[in-house]
């Protein structure tokens, strides 16, 4: 399989009319970058739908790597739900690494999602293997 960037990534894709358009930075050993969720993300009303949140982790801890090493994808993916996240409100995504295996070839990633207070909504963890 060929991984080709064509700028429709549901993520970070500029040109996918319905994607997220996440901008990321990096802040140190972390990388990050700021959501704020429309209806349209929402699963209950004014409440960010899971799988939005599942992406938004996958996608920082993923793309951490894919930025520092290289074409990089997610084996493994783990998510725990802490708080209901609004939508309309800025949301934090962060992704750090947390261990190097097999010669560097796997990381070990975290995350998490928080309001602008600090306030934990999700924490995740995830194993990115380099391309």
């Amino acid at each position: 399989m060929e991984f080709v960037s064509d700028q429709m990534c549901f993520a970070c894709g500029r040109e996918n009319p319905i994607g997220l358009k996440l901008i990321f930075r990096e802040e140190g050993t972390v990388y990050a970058a700021t959501f704020v969720a429309e209806a349209a993300h929402q699963g209950y009303q004014g409440i960010v739908h899971g799988g939005i949140i599942a992406t938004l982790l996958d996608e920082i801890m993923a793309r951490l790597v894919w930025a520092r090493y290289g074409r990089a994808a997610t084996a493994k993916l783990d998510i725990r739900y802490r708080q209901p996240a609004p939508t309309g409100t800025p949301l934090e995504v962060r992704g750090w690494i947390t261990a190097e295996r097999r010669g560097g070839r796997a990381m070990e990633t975290a995350g998490d999602l928080r309001l602008s207070d600090g306030t934990l909504l999700a924490a995740g963890t995830a194993l990115v293997i380099r391309l």
